[in-house]
């Protein structure tokens, strides 16, 4: 108990903090471009050349209307199937979660992390394909699909009804990609120290694994990942709602959604939820049980300000996971399922 007070009480300080910053003009308001509290970008594990290091203007003179089809190409597609936003954002945290942001995850051949049997249920490469074609097109061989799949990561979470945020550009396509690799990514039943860890691992703090969480207030999942809460009851689970996903999980292969309340809205309900036992993944119910994570959850489920603000600074970071190479390793991809010739 002492402990969960501990960080509670560092947290309200953190959000007075910020709440002061925001009314001084240090930090934009709500749904406004917003960038990260620091202005270097979040590396990991080392510090990487200035020639890598990212900016907002890095295709300013390369390609200026980089941006413009990334959004239009993200809205038209959107538009056409909502769900595949979730997707969007959902590939591009795997992507970074594992060699950092360098489309391996976009890398489609035999024994890549695309064909791992933990990606098998990701969605949204098509949106990226279409996208690169296009830019090829305006701008050849000048933009990454990593830059790609970020920004659009960001557009898509602006379709939700999410928070804006300035994407800093200049990652490189990494030219490996390793499907056993892409099996370390969280499944949804692991503990909070593995998921602090894994988070920690590659820059991220315990308040990112948090934020970044609230991403399951859109998207569904498979019934798959739930399986092992149903056969044995999960005492974590309210009871109706076990019911209902009993109900609709007939084949491990049919979809519930993440958030049952408010399923395509992206708002705090996410974390509501958490205090209702309504949590879908295990990962997400635990984060709201654990003393180190809690006062997290029920500082955000009542301060949608907050949670907006701080998702955008945690998807920067997220971002901007970088693993440093030799030139030879990273390129510009010319498709992006493939490495050049």
């Amino acid at each position: 108990m002492k402990m969960k007070l501990h960080y509670f009480s560092v947290f309200i300080f953190l959000c007075q903090l910020k709440l002061l910053m925001v009314m001084s003009g240090s930090i934009p308001l709500l749904r406004k471009p917003i960038t990260a509290i620091s202005s270097k970008p979040h590396i990991s594990p080392n510090n990487l050349p200035f020639k890598d290091i990212l900016s907002s203007s890095y295709y300013l003179n390369t390609c200026p209307q980089a941006e413009g089809i990334i959004q239009q190409k993200v809205k038209a597609w959107f538009q056409k199937d909502y769900s595949l936003a979730a997707s969007i954002i959902r590939l591009h945290f795997h992507d970074c979660a594992v060699r950092g942001c360098d489309a391996s995850i976009l890398l489609n051949y035999k024994g890549s992390e695309r064909r791992a049997l933990a990606s098998k249920t990701l969605r949204g490469f098509q949106v990226i394909d279409d996208i690169k074609a296009e830019v090829e097109k305006r701008c050849p061989k000048t933009v990454s699909c990593a830059d790609i799949l970020t920004a659009a990561a960001r557009d898509a979470t602006v379709l939700l009804g999410g928070p804006f945020w300035e994407v800093p550009f200049g990652r490189k396509d990494g030219k490996f990609s390793f499907s056993k690799e892409a099996d370390m990514v969280p499944q949804g039943h692991e503990n909070v120290t593995a998921l602090i860890d894994f988070f920690q691992a590659r820059g991220l703090s315990i308040l990112d694994l948090v934020v970044l969480s609230g991403s399951h207030t859109i998207g569904r999942s498979t019934c798959y990942s739930i399986l092992h809460r149903l056969a044995k009851s999960d005492p974590t689970l309210d009871r109706k709602y076990l019911k209902n996903l009993t109900r609709s999980c007939k084949w491990s292969y049919d979809y519930v959604n993440l958030d049952v309340a408010t399923p395509v809205t992206f708002d705090v309900q996410y974390y509501k939820n958490l205090g209702k036992n309504m949590g879908l993944l295990s990962t997400d119910q635990a984060l709201y049980l654990d003393p180190r994570t809690a006062p997290f959850v029920s500082a955000l489920a009542t301060q949608p300000d907050l949670f907006f603000n701080q998702f955008a600074v945690s998807m920067v970071n997220l971002g901007n996971i970088l693993i440093p190479s030799t030139p030879n390793q990273k390129e510009i991809r010319l498709n992006c399922n493939y490495v050049n010739p």
